[in-house]
This record gives C-alpha cells, sequence and structure tokens, in this order.
C-alpha cells in the first residue's frame, strides 16, 4: 500500500539544493551522536529494570502517538514493524523520461528534551534539558516484494544523581552513628544495531524479521561522605558495573484489504520473543578523595571482584493494530486513522536471577494523519504538508510501591522538501513530532513531565531506473 506517491514535489514547493539537506542532517547527527553514550538526563526512575524506554518508533509514527502495527510509508522507514521493507517499492513512480519501482531512504532523527522532576510538597523542581540521537536507518529495494533495512538505534537510557544528607543508623542497634552525605549516581542504557528483511508472500500480505545485537551496560554507584568536624573519615564509593549483550530478534506482519470507495484497511502485528543476554558484573568497594580539577581519586580499594558472569532475561512483547485510510487524489487530501494495543510481560524480567521494581506493561496508542495533496493550482506550500496527531497511555513498566500511570499528547508535520531539476528523483521529508508527556501522579513519590521535540530527515532517491525511450 502507498497512500501518497512522491509526485507532490512539484515548483510550487521550496527549493533546497542537495548539498544542505545532506549537510544539515550530517551536522546534527555528529552534533547529538556523542551524547548516545553520555547521556545528561536525570530521571531516577531509570535505576529500574534496564531505565528508561527509549520511544520505539519512528518520528513520523511518533506524532500519531506511537501507531506502527498497520502503518507505511513510502518515505520514512518504519523499524518497529519490519514487514513495511517489503514496500519500498510497492508503486511505479514516472517521470517524463524515466520509469521506476524503487526507493532507496536515509531516515536520521535527533531528540530535543526538557524534563521537569516534580516532588511532593516541596516547592522547587529540577529541570534537564537534552540533545539526544534517535535512530539513524537505511532502507534499500532489493527486487520487487523484497526490501531490506539496517540501522542503529537506542533502547534504553539510565541516566539518574541523587544526593542526601541525613543521619545513618547501625543497622544492629539502631543506634545513631553519624550524619553523612549520600550520593547515588547510575549511567549506561541498551542500544541495538540491527538489519531486517521484509517481502510480500501475497498480494495483500506482507512478513519480515530483523536481526541484531542488543548491548549495553549498567554502571550503579553509591558515594558516601561523612559530615564530622571532629573526626575524619575517608569518602567511600560501592560501584557495581555490568556490562550485557546478545543477539535480538523482532518479527512483523501487515494484511492489507480495499474496502471499496478507496479504502484502505490494514492490519498489522509485530513483537519479540523472550531473550537471555549475556552478563558480566564488576564489584568494587573503595575510598577516595575528591580533587576539584580531576575529579574522584581512588586511594584504595577495600573489596573487589571482577567478571561475575551472569544473565539478564529480556521480555517478551507484542504489539497489534489496525490503519484504516484513504489516499490523496488530485487537489483532495487523503487521510489516515489507526490504533494499537502494545504490551510486554516485564513481570519475567530477571537480573541476575533477581526481580526488580517492574511490573507488566501495556499503552493504547491512537492516531490520524492528513495526507498532502498531490496536485494544486494554488502557490500554498502548507497545502502538501502531512498534519499528525495522537496519544497514547497506560502503565509504565517500572513499580516504585504503587503503579507509574503514564500518558502523552502528540503532534507533528511532514514538511516535504523538492531538489534542483539535476536531482527530479531525489525527495526528502522533514518529519517533526512534539510530545508532551506525564509519568506518575500524587499518589507517587516523584513525577515527570518531559517535552520532547524530535526532528527526522528522510532522504529518498529512485533506484533501478530503467529509460522509457532509448
Amino acid at each position: 500500500m502507498q497512500l501518497v506517491k512522491s509526485t507532490i514535489f512539484d515548483k510550487t514547493q521550496m527549493k533546497f539544493s542537495d548539498c544542505k539537506i545532506y549537510i544539515a542532517a550530517f551536522i546534527i547527527f555528529l552534533m547529538t551522536t556523542p551524547y548516545a553514550g553520555r547521556s545528561q538526563d536525570n530521571s531516577p526512575y531509570s535505576r529500574y529494570g534496564l531505565g528508561d524506554i527509549v520511544p520505539p518508533t519512528n518520528i513520523s509514527n511518533r506524532a500519531m502517538g506511537g501507531i506502527a502495527a498497520g502503518y507505511s510509508d513510502p518515505l520514512s522507514i518504519n523499524f518497529s514493524n519490519p514487514s513495511t521493507y517489503a514496500l519500498f517499492q510497492s508503486a511505479k513512480e514516472e517521470t517524463s523520461r524515466k520509469l521506476a519501482w524503487g526507493r532507496a531512504i536515509l531516515d536520521v532523527g535527533v531528540n530535543f528534551e526538557s524534563r521537569s522532576l516534580i516532588e511532593q510538597n516541596v516547592a522547587d523542581k529540577f529541570v534537564a534539558k537534552n540533545a539526544l540521537f534517535s535512530y539513524l536507518q537505511v532502507g534499500l529495494p532489493i527486487r520487487r516484494n523484497l526490501g531490506v533495512s539496517f540501522g542503529l538505534r537506542p533502547i534504553t537510557r539510565i541516566s539518574y544523581k541523587i544526593s542526601k544528607t541525613g543521619m545513618l543508623y547501625d543497622p544492629n542497634t539502631q543506634l545513631p552513628i553519624d550524619s553523612a552525605l549520600t550520593e547515588f549516581t547510575g549511567d549506561g542504557g541498551a542500544y541495538l544495531p540491527t538489519i531486517g528483511v521484509g517481502y510480500k508472500i501475497f498480494k495483500n500480505l506482507s512478513v519480515g524479521i530483523n536481526g541484531g545485537y542488543l548491548f549495553g551496560e549498567k554502571d550503579y554507584s553509591t558515594k558516601r561522605t561523612f559530615l564530622n568536624d571532629s573526626v575524619a573519615y575517608e569518602r567511600s564509593n560501592n560501584e557495581t558495573k555490568t556490562s550485557f549483550g546478545n543477539l535480538f530478534f523482532n518479527v512483523g506482519m501487515q494484511y492489507y484489504a480495499n474496502l471499496g470507495n478507496r479504502i484502505t484497511l490494514t492490519i498489522g502485528a509485530y513483537g519479540n520473543w523472550e531473550q537471555r543476554l549475556r552478563a558480566n558484573r564488576n564489584f568494587i568497594a573503595e575510598t577516595f578523595v575528591r580533587d576539584a580539577v580531576q575529579g574522584d581519586i581512588r586511594l584504595d580499594s577495600v573489596y573487589e571482584q571482577k567478571n561475575i558472569r551472569g544473565e539478564i532475561i529480556y521480555p517478551s512483547s507484542l504489539g497489534v493494530g489496525f490503519t484504516l485510510g484513504r489516499p490523496s487524489a488530485g487537489k483532495e487530501r487523503g487521510w489516515q486513522f489507526g490504533m494499537d494495543l502494545v504490551q510486554a510481560k516485564w513481570s519475567n524480567y530477571r537480573y541476575y536471577g533477581a526481580k526488580d521494581s517492574v511490573q507488566n506493561k501495556w499503552e493504547l496508542r491512537v492516531g490520524a494523519q492528513l495526507w498532502p495533496v498531490l496536485t494544486s493550482s494554488g502557490r500554498s506550500y502548507w497545502k502538501y504538508v502531512s498534519y499528525r496527531a495522537g496519544f497514547f497511555m497506560g502503565p509504565d513498566y517500572i513499580k516504585v510501591q504503587e503503579k507509574l500511570p503514564q500518558y502523552g499528547i502528540t503532534l507533528g508535520m511532514g514538511l516535504p522538501l523538492s531538489y534542483t531539476r539535476q536531482n527530479p528523483n531525489q525527495a526528502t521529508m522533514i518529519n517533526i513530532t512534539a510530545e508532551y508527556i506525564k509519568r506518575g501522579n500524587n499518589s507517587n513519590l516523584l513525577k515527570e513531565n518531559l517535552f520532547r521535540l524530535s526532528i527526522g530527515f528522510a532522504l529518498s532517491d529512485l533506484w533501478f531506473i530503467k529509460r522509457k525511450y532509448d
């Protein structure tokens, strides 16, 4: 299914050179890539499980509440459902001289986030702002009904730093020992490079699979400084650092049906089975001194244990849903509406055989889109823009004492850019999505408000072009 053809890029649109588009995408990628392995966030809830879950969908999908099961777009890559890779060449595209049947796509995205942490009965709130790499994906048509895609994206993110001052007590006698400053810090996350294939088995049925290597680390540290004017204590650090990784697979399918009057129904599903990650853990207890220039410097190792082998159980997940839509025709806008229900069995998550403060997760996602017109006698650029909106709701997979409710609203646009006459077959879409997400309520110790602005560059070119006239 292809609801919108790339022929919408006509002379009424804004003109940008190839160089400017590619340079802009490359610079943004270079600027944000360092943050992919070194988050600047501060989310205490990322202490649990494998951390905060990074948005698992393309920026176009996020603008529609995150729907992905029945969604496909010829100018972006739906890596959540690999069956859509079969549609990179689902429609013929004509120019005055040539005929082509496939599009190669480069899709790169970045996130700009502002997170507010709100504690009950505390007037002040903590705000952290970040620029983070979202994903880099390439899609290639191999032959009719067969496409591949490969790329890299983060899966989870761990980043927090909490300070606490208070009295320490003897665990046996419960007598006070001394006052101390305790610092809890965490860093790390999980990342997934993948390569996938999608194949159209029948006229209306496509299937696909992604294979990759899920890897990452969890680095947790507790540092303590005694606050005493008469007795000198050394500062202490207890740190656990775990690295993990293994092969990872997820699958997807889509079925298309024409309902008449140009309305198309697409039903889809995607997910992964439970997978076991090999893990290696190091633990150290040490004393240190704090230097204003060099930071924390080890004095002595009190206890150290390295290369503790174990495993992490990553839970299974399943998403099912549909989209209902009518393609654009001439000056008439098309439309699309979709809904997904996604669930993940995080109660099966294990870290070296131990449970964590996590629970099964479900999420309802709803979204809609207005496609652009294909032709227009006017010169309004905004007639060629896609408009998207949606929402999602459901409990977070992290559960500390009480459930952690989460919901969000999303808005977005797809801004088409045309190229110079020297490259008439190239097309670029800038996808912009704004999300406002609330996590937690007055029953939780801490609430989070997150505003995320995501920008994606989808650059494509026709492949397998043959001339109509020799």
